[in-house]
């Protein structure tokens, strides 16, 4: 790196650049509502189409398929139009505000077991259009709230450092509020012990409400910081109308970095959710516990997750986000082989695989989003736009797309291999070899394959603390130039 270079990572952060403790908690409290909801559906939402409302799992997953494909279909539109969106709020606050409380409504109405008919199969299948129904709408509110959400981190801070500080407060809250979620569920359980159908409903309901609320919080805490940020940068901010929507993704990836970045999240959140989703099968039928202990080993998780963010975040400003990255992923791989060869009555041994995986899973949660403002940053070095909203579509797209490919595989998987539904009321089946045997695997190896090639990938990502710091500096010449703009760092391109 140049001494300029040097020069201005460590001595020229402005004043817009530093954020205070109440805007980074305010940020923050933006991901709560939908890590609450996200957590929920990702942990129960199979179950308890397969074991509630009846569903087999082939169809079950099909559902979840179908949301989250137009779930992910609809965060590129949504990224571009935050981006050219203007008002008086700015680009991203509107579509939170406008999206907050039907989130909420659609969220709980996934929750409920409509009667249709007193025909079983036709019933069924009412069911199963209901459930498409509203899992295509809550997804659509998901993405209004959650995509301009995301993309306001680098609209907060230019800093390297700031930026993984800012994401480490962001994904406090989203444990956070996965570790709320399961407190929510078990407090639940054993308030209504012996009905299944009305504790989803309770579920759903206490989590909507207390999922809306955050939005606000997090709207009202940011928005001073960011108009001020905006008011310094107008030109460059407004300027992604300039550019067709189909140029703005061709540009998008053609940015390297940015590829990288898309495989190592990709990489980390298949394996997470394939886990998430498969966990309340594996304790349940191959382990022989109760709901609520599967509700604990996915605690322990995220409790991990959580007390690990602010350490990771330390280290990560000594040895830089991918010595990090792959450190984590290594611990992961390690819990997923040896929840492979766990056997029924070792339980002790399950909790301690599962605070393994949380030390991994939380560098899966900070390093990969606290990369994308760099990318972005090289990004208006090539074009002289910001477009955030792009970029961070996409980087959505690319979780839901994951969350969709697993719950349908899973359900695939399962259904396959002959796992048996039931529906509420009814006891739960003993499963047959081959469903267990399917169940071990998609907790196991597959997952670690996932990880490994993620931990290759983030070897070869190229930007740097200093390639960054170049970055920056190189956009600092250009705002007081007036010739051509300065070459960027080779073979970033």
């Amino acid at each position: 790196m140049s001494e300029s270079a040097s020069k201005l990572s460590k001595s020229s952060k402005s004043p817009e650049d530093t954020l205070s403790f109440g805007t980074k908690l305010a940020y923050g409290a933006g991901d709560l509502g939908t890590a609450i909801t996200a957590n929920i559906l990702a942990v129960f939402l199979l179950v308890f189409f397969t074991s509630v409302a009846g569903i087999p799992a082939g169809i079950a997953g099909s559902i979840l398929l179908v949301g989250k494909i137009w779930d992910a279909v609809n965060d590129p539109i949504v990224g571009i139009l935050s981006d050219r969106t203007q008002s008086r709020w700015g680009r991203r606050y509107p579509w939170i505000v406008a999206g907050a409380i039907p989130f909420g409504i659609f969220f709980f109405l996934q929750w409920i077991v409509p009667r249709f008919s007193d025909n079983p199969t036709t019933n069924l299948w009412a069911l199963v259009a209901y459930y498409i129904a509203v899992s295509v709408l809550f997804n659509a509110f998901y993405t209004v709230v959650n995509l301009p959400y995301t993309a306001l981190t680098p609209e907060l801070t230019d800093d390297y450092d700031e930026r993984t500080s800012l994401n480490s407060f962001r994904f406090i809250f989203s444990i956070g509020g996965s570790i709320l979620s399961l407190v929510i569920v078990l407090a639940i359980f054993n308030a209504i012990p012996d009905d299944v159908a009305q504790q989803y409903r309770a579920i759903g309901a206490i989590c909507a409400v207390i999922s809306v609320l955050p939005f606000f919080w997090c709207v009202f805490g940011t928005y001073g910081h960011v108009t001020r940020r905006q008011q310094l940068r107008g030109a460059v901010e407004t300027s992604t109308q300039e550019m067709p929507i189909l140029q703005q993704l061709k540009v998008a990836f053609a940015n390297r970095p940015f590829l990288f970045v898309i495989g190592i999240y990709l990489c980390s959140w298949l394996a997470l959710q394939n886990t998430v989703t498969i966990i309340p099968y594996f304790v349940r039928d191959w382990m022989g516990l109760s709901n609520a202990v599967y509700t604990q080993v996915v605690m322990a998780v995220q409790v991990t997750a959580l007390a690990m963010l602010l350490v990771w975040e330390r280290i990560s400003r000594r040895v830089g986000k991918k010595a990090v990255y792959i450190l984590g992923m290594v611990l992961w791989v390690m819990a997923e082989i040896g929840l492979f060869f766990l056997q029924p009555g070792q339980v002790g041994w399950m909790y301690f695989l599962g605070i393994l995986a949380g030390m991994g899973v939380s560098t899966a949660y900070l390093i990969p989003w606290s990369m994308v403002p760099d990318v972005i940053d090289l990004d208006e070095l090539h074009t002289g736009q910001r477009r955030e909203g792009v970029f961070y579509s996409f980087m959505v797209f690319l979780q839901k797309m994951g969350l969709a490919i697993a719950l349908f595989l899973v359900g695939l998987a399962l259904d396959t291999a002959g796992f048996i539904e039931s529906t509420a009321g009814e006891a739960t089946p003993i499963q047959p070899d081959s469903a267990l045997t399917a169940i071990r695997v998609m907790i196991g190896p597959l997952p670690a394959i996932v990880l490994l090639l993620g931990i290759g990938l983030a070897y070869f990502y190229p930007i740097s603390r200093e390639v960054h710091a170049n970055i920056l500096l190189q956009l600092h010449e250009r705002k007081h130039a007036s010739g051509n703009p300065p070459d960027t760092e080779p073979g970033l391109r």
